[in-house]
């Protein structure tokens, strides 16, 4: 494997919120320190603590992050791939995220343990952030 890659597992619950494409920002959604927003025509996609998420709100809870430590370099090819490439092989969901310094790999908590077996066996290191 030609990345081998430092990745910090968060210690919060998030969950992946569908909205209306027309919807407002949501103000719960930022209630929490972590929280990622995107806009299509068809939809907005928050990403957030599972705690700010509201009742009635479509959402799929219980995912856990992983972070790559960072900063990655934008031109650098195969990151995200030397990660979900052995969770696919694993059979564990994700959702890719990315800021400009580094990419988050959401995944099911339920696999978490999975997730964790599959990354460390293929050459990465997997830790916890105390925050």
């Amino acid at each position: 494997m030609a990345q081998r890659l430092s990745l910090t597992l968060l210690p919060d619950a998030f969950a992946i919120c569908r909205l209306d494409a027309d919807a407002q920002l949501p103000a719960w959604a930022v209630a929490a320190p972590w929280w990622s927003m995107t806009r299509t025509p068809d939809e907005l996609s928050v990403v957030c603590a599972e705690a700010c998420v509201p009742d009635g709100v479509v959402a799929s809870r219980g995912w856990r992050a992983l972070r790559f430590a960072g900063p990655l370099p934008l031109d650098q090819t195969g990151i995200l791939a030397s990660v979900t490439t052995p969770l696919a092989a694993a059979r564990v969901s994700v959702l890719a995220l990315a800021t400009y310094d580094t990419d988050y790999v959401l995944i099911p908590a339920a696999q978490r343990a999975a997730a964790i077996d599959a990354l460390e066996r293929a050459g990465h290191s997997v830790g916890s952030a105390d925050y």
